[in-house]
């Protein structure tokens, strides 16, 4: 196959590679739809993370690999040995990780499709051969979507359409109030100095002025790690309303369907939020150490509670137009900037 882009024909195979995270995954749907609307006999295989593939691994007309990350070098080992006597047409290197583009050296492609020079980060051009447009100040699903637009392609209108099992169903509506509800996801992952949670007195102001002005019940979801499940134990101890309390007790496909049935979601910057946003959800990101216009929930950007530039000017003194593009803000005070009066006014406004 010629290296020149944008493609003269469907490619016969492509290849994927994003490990993680939940939300970059979600993001990196509405391109693999285009692909598959568009070249519907191309052969698609997705190089994948553990978790993550236990979100969309079900999606039809995808090959799924798993890369285990916490298998360290077996997982390259395992990689190698599912791909080693296999070519793809194009490889979509969807991830400027080192982690990542050492896994790409194990999967061969003629094409070789990275992000610009800017946003190759961590070395990620020297991987690859070919780069999508140079574009500044994206959201990034639409950096995704660059990818397929290099290809050839023109992106419609924006499919995620993650299958939702119907057990995943029965085992959340068993788990679920009868009546409208309010989902808050309150956590993020845990990463070193990633402070994007709020303060349980807040969520638990919101839980009571959703059942005492609206009649919302509220569900609380997240995942099995030790700190957010004693987040949302003091969340529940906190509120004159006791929430259902779900935090790592669903599995993603349970989440899924969960999210699926709220009226409204709140939550930080996190796998959840855009997990929401997929499923067509009204959701209210609280939005301060990161930037809403780079990482926001993609449809409803106008619900945000948007405090990062104030968190911006007040941590390196410039405005967010003079720093470099999705710069965070490190500061575990940052998220206090975010008032529950407003968080209740956008709930109000959302129902």
């Amino acid at each position: 196959m010629s290296l020149s882009l944008p493609l003269s024909a469907p490619p016969k195979s492509l290849c994927i590679l994003r490990l993680s995270a939940l939300g970059d995954v979600t993001h990196v749907l509405p391109t693999l739809r285009t692909l598959q609307q568009h070249w519907p006999q191309c052969h698609i295989t997705w190089v994948i993370g553990k978790t993550e593939a236990s979100l969309v691994n079900d999606i039809p007309g995808v090959e799924f690999i798993i890369f285990d990350k916490s298998q360290g070098l077996k997982a390259y080992r395992e990689l190698h040995k599912k791909l080693k006597n296999r070519r793809f047409d194009v490889l979509l290197h969807m991830q400027a990780a080192l982690r990542a583009s050492l896994a790409s050296l194990l999967i061969s492609a003629d094409i070789r499709l990275g992000f610009d020079r800017a946003r190759a980060t961590n070395g990620q051009w020297l991987f690859t051969n070919a780069r999508i447009a140079p574009l500044k100040r994206q959201h990034v699903l639409d950096g995704f979507l660059e990818f397929a637009k290099a290809l050839g392609l023109e992106p419609g209108t924006l499919c995620w359409d993650i299958p939702i099992p119907p057990e995943a169903r029965e085992s959340a509506d068993r788990m679920l109030p009868d009546e409208p509800f309010l989902v808050i996801n309150p956590c993020s992952s845990v990463r070193a100095r990633n402070w994007r949670n709020w303060s349980v007195e807040s969520y638990a102001a919101v839980i009571n002025h959703a059942f005492e002005t609206h009649g919302l019940h509220t569900v609380l979801t997240g995942g099995p790690a030790v700190n957010e499940k004693a987040y949302a134990e003091a969340i529940v101890t906190a509120c004159r309303h006791t929430p259902v309390n779900l935090v790592g007790r669903t599995t993603l496909k349970q989440m899924l369907a969960v999210l699926d049935k709220a009226a409204v979601v709140i939550a930080p910057d996190t796998g959840p939020a855009h997990m929401a946003n997929a499923l067509g959800k009204k959701v209210i990101g609280l939005y301060a150490t990161s930037n809403p216009e780079r990482t926001g929930p993609y449809c409803h950007r106008e619900l945000t509670v948007n405090r990062y530039p104030e968190a911006i000017k007040a941590e390196y003194g410039k405005g967010v137009e003079e720093l470099r593009w999705g710069k965070r803000v490190r500061n575990p005070e940052a998220m206090m900037r975010i008032s529950k009066e407003e968080v209740q006014h956008r709930l109000d406004e959302a129902i």
